[in-house]
């Protein structure tokens, strides 16, 4: 008996069944879900090392190359690049598929501290790292713009409220800002001023380096108790900046105010903006729908210092 005989023998249930089949197939073909990428989980992990107002020939140099040639005694990369602008470098290693990230976030770790003697001294903090995946992608875009506010207070406002409240939700893989408007205090000074008086930049900017160090000021010890001494001795803003004793000349101090100025900025006056990244495993972006519903939410809509206008361009 051939397995083709019943389906001969009965042309009429054969034809309803494979009738059924196409119905239900496509009916189903409309339910299954279509990624817009390849859900490859690529270990990639991209280090960021930092040093203001170095030229992008510098971080090439004096960062990038350093942690280039200690990165590359990794086993399982596959690929390294960089890329050097205006005080930030950026290197991204992609492993093999086989390779485990964690294991590589950890080959990583040694290598950024096997180069840290080669790096500038100068440099603020040491390059940090994550995880990143190259099938994610940005899906939301928030600009923040206030007539009324500074840029280091919308940054603020930004970092403190918005980000962590994206973060938190569903499906966003990373909250990043690009151009970070920092409060910082600049420091102006005339070099023929500093001329005159015999005095370097590099001496005030050893001054200025180690007038704002929160350290430890001690303790004193009694017969029944001790007591931790504690002060402030940091500078916050541009007005005491001003009144910083560089060197002193025949008995006289010499501040700041005599040789430049000193006033309130931000770190880089140039760029502000956040944007959210969906992760690779989701749906069409049902975060952007989230973080709107998260933005208009009542309960957000009170907060002190909040900015004028926020404006969402969804991709």
């Amino acid at each position: 008996m051939s397995l083709s005989k019943p389906f001969i023998n009965r042309p009429v249930a054969t034809s309803l069944l494979m009738l059924g089949l196409v119905l239900v197939g496509a009916v189903a073909f409309e339910l299954l879900p279509v990624a817009p990428l390849p859900q490859v989980d690529f270990p990639t992990i991209r280090i960021d090392a930092d040093l203001p107002g170095a030229s992008a020939e510098t971080m090439a140099s004096s960062v990038a190359t350093p942690l280039e040639r200690s990165l590359s005694d990794i086993s399982g990369i596959s690929s390294m690049t960089s890329s050097s602008s205006l005080g930030t470098t950026s290197i991204t290693l992609q492993f093999d598929l086989s390779r485990n990230i964690d294991a590589a976030a950890q080959d990583v770790q040694t290598a950024i501290n096997a180069a840290g003697g080669k790096l500038p001294k100068s440099l603020p903090s040491p390059p940090t790292y994550h995880k990143v995946n190259p099938a994610d992608f940005t899906i939301l875009s928030l600009a923040l713009t206030s007539d009324t506010l500074p840029l280091p207070e919308i940054d603020r406002f930004a970092d403190d409220f918005i980000a962590t409240q994206i973060s938190q939700i569903a499906g966003v893989g990373l909250v990043d800002f690009h151009g970070e408007q920092k409060p910082a205090v600049r420091v102006r000074i005339n070099p023929d001023k500093i001329a005159q008086l015999g005095l370097s930049l590099e001496d005030v900017r050893a001054v200025l380096g180690a007038s704002t160090v929160n350290g430890p000021k001690g303790n004193l010890d009694g017969p029944h108790r001790s007591i931790v001494l504690d002060a402030t001795d940091q500078v916050f803003n541009a007005d005491a900046y001003k009144n910083l004793v560089v060197a002193y000349k025949n008995g006289a101090p010499i501040r700041i105010a005599d040789i430049g100025s000193a006033v309130d900025a931000a770190e880089d006056a140039k760029e502000g903006c956040l944007a959210a990244r969906q992760t690779h495993d989701h749906h069409r972006y049902p975060q952007a729908a989230r973080v709107q519903r998260r933005r208009d939410h009542p309960a957000h809509k009170g907060t002190s210092a909040r900015p004028d206008r926020l404006a969402a361009a969804e991709r």
